[in-house]
């Protein structure tokens, strides 16, 4: 099986960087499952209910993983 992860996107520069390259990246190493880490995904705190919607509306992105940053916005760990 072909996992790609991402690590820590970090803001708003992250999220970009993510929407305008991931496509390529998968394009080129076609995973069956893209994991990314979304802890710091709101500004290097947390992730909000609307970033985890923004993510997985995508369609691109399978599964979203934290760490202990998730705790600086807990609204984004009611809506996983």
């Amino acid at each position: 099986m072909r996992i790609l992860f991402i690590g820590d996107v970090v803001g708003r520069p992250g999220r970009r960087a993510l929407r305008r390259l991931l496509p390529e990246i998968q394009d080129t190493h076609s995973p069956e499952l893209t994991v990314v880490n979304a802890e710091n995904a709101a500004g290097g705190f947390g992730v909000t209910a609307e970033i985890v919607d923004e993510f997985l509306a995508s369609g691109e992105i399978d599964l979203l993983t934290s760490g202990n940053h998730i705790w600086d916005k807990p609204e984004g760990t009611n809506h996983c």
